[in-house]
Parts: structure tokens; C-alpha cells; sequence
């Protein structure tokens, strides 16, 4: 969606090697798409800063930059499909119950820009861990024949994870953002799913923040561990630890990988 950061130049230089893997060029979509915000003054502040997202994209070796107008995507008097949700965007009770709407509005704009694009491969990264599961899920339901590539979370120094959203932070309150990181990974120490988010709970709170939710699901389904009973088989890592939160007035997502019986499921 634009604002784009080391996070997101990582997704591209990503597809850039999927894409001359396959004789392929590398195109990168930037639209900051209306039907996806639920707040309207969250969209009317979201940043969009097209020349340097191109400079941006140029730099991480990108072929192709489409950025359509809203008239593109949603041509006015075309009634543009909205699919069927997957259980992903309205079970968990994570973003989809915090953002009523949000992943109508996704999935509605990347139904269309796959259709446009026609991609054989598409590269999300695992920042918004929920979206991910959402639109792999989606692809799947509509037949779509697109692979959907995972790209690892770029952190800052502190560890808070690369977001558009960061640049609203200041001050104390960019310091205490840090916090989300380390509950995620005090939580590793964790024996079980209630251990764990106990632990993000206490991290949180000893920086004066109250998360909207810091849980463990399965990484698959989103859902809590008593109705995820295969999350964790043959010590293969299938939790993810994940938190939201406002810090100030900036709400912040994060997530990383969980292993019951604690120990890192991976990088953190």
C-alpha cells in the first residue's frame, strides 16, 4: 500500500529472484486501498509517498511498478467481487473482529489485482500474520493457481517490526513500541499456550501498554489451542504467538513463531 520501507524492499527483491527463477519479471502493486480501512481518518492519514516508493522498488530491482487509481481498480458503475471469506477472516477473534470489515476489503482489492496481474507467484510478508493466512486461504478457495510466498518480518534495531504505521511514532512512546518484540520473545520460555501469553501480558504491562490481544494460535487456522489440536506434530513448529496494540495512537501488529514446551519455533 505505499510508505514502502526496508521490510517491504525485502518482499520485492524476494519476488525479483522468484520471478528470474522463472523467466519472469518482477511487478509490484502500490495502491492504498479504500475498502480496507474501517476507520476513515486512519485512511485519509495513511501515508503515500509514490516517488520514493518507486525509487524504492527501482533500487530492489523491480521490472514493472503498477499503480492504478481507484477508478482501475474499482472502474465506477462495476460491482467488483468481494469472495467468499475464509474461516481465517471471520473466526479468530483477532483483527477481523478488532477491524470489522478490513479483510472484506482485502481480499476484495487482491482478488482484483491478482485478475489484473496474473501472477504465477505473489510474495506477502508475515508482519500481519492473520492477512497472510487469509489471502493463502482465498487464493486456494477461488482456484487462482497463484502461489503465495511468505517473507520473513524485517525489524528495527529494537526489534519492532518495519511498518508504514512506525513514522507516527515518537519520543517515549517510539521506545516503549520496542516492547512488543521482547514480549514475543520472553513468551519462547513459555511451557504452554496460557504460560506464554501470561508472559506477553506481564512484558506489556511493564511498559504501561495494554494489548487488544496477545495469544497463542495455531498458525494455520488462527484458533485457539483446544480447537487446534494438531498445531504441534512431529516438532514442527504450527503456533504463532501474535499481539496488537496501541502505543500512543499508533496501533501496532507483531507476531513470531511458538513451540509448546517452550523454545524459539524459529527467528524471532
Amino acid at each position: 500500500m505505499g510508505a514502502l520501507h526496508e521490510g517491504h524492499a525485502s518482499l520485492v527483491r524476494r519476488g525479483v529472484v522468484l520471478a528470474r527463477a522463472r523467466g519472469a519479471a518482477c511487478v509490484v502493486s502500490i495502491f492504498v486501498n479504500p475498502t480496507q480501512f474501517n476507520e476513515p481518518a486512519d485512511f485519509a492519514r495513511y501515508p503515500k509517498t509514490l516517488e520514493a516508493d518507486l525509487a524504492c522498488c527501482e533500487a530492489a530491482g523491480a521490472d514493472v511498478v503498477y499503480a492504478p487509481a481507484a477508478d482501475d481498480v474499482y472502474p465506477p458503475g462495476q460491482q467488483i467481487e468481494v469472495p467468499a471469506l475464509p474461516a481465517q477472516a471471520i473466526a479468530p477473534g483477532l483483527e477481523d473482529s478488532r477491524r470489522p470489515g478490513h479483510f472484506a476489503g482485502v481480499c476484495q482489492v487482491v482478488l482484483r489485482l491478482l485478475r489484473i496481474v496474473q501472477p504465477g507467484a505473489a510474495v506477502f510478508g508475515e508482519k500481519d500474520w492473520q492477512q497472510l493466512k487469509v489471502i493463502t486461504a482465498m487464493v486456494a478457495g477461488e482456484g487462482l493457481g497463484v502461489e503465495i510466498v511468505p517473507g520473513e518480518t524485517v525489524r528495527e534495531a529494537d526489534g519492532l517490526a518495519m511498518s508504514s504505521r512506525n513514522r507516527f511514532l515518537a519520543g517515549e512512546d517510539r521506545a516503549r513500541a520496542g516492547a512488543l518484540h521482547q514480549a514475543l520473545s520472553a513468551a519462547l520460555g513459555a511451557r504452554d499456550p496460557s504460560g506464554a501469553e501470561a508472559v506477553m501480558l506481564q512484558v506489556l504491562a511493564s511498559r504501561g501498554i495494554i494489548p487488544e490481544y496477545a495469544v497463542v494460535r495455531g498458525a494455520e487456522s488462527l484458533m485457539r489451542p483446544a480447537q487446534d489440536v494438531d498445531a504441534d506434530i512431529g516438532g514442527v513448529t504450527r503456533w504463532r504467538a501474535l499481539i496488537a496494540a496501541r502505543v500512543g495512537d499508533v496501533r501496532l501488529i507483531d507476531n513470531a513463531p511458538w513451540r509448546a514446551g517452550g523454545g524459539a519455533g524459529g527467528a524471532v
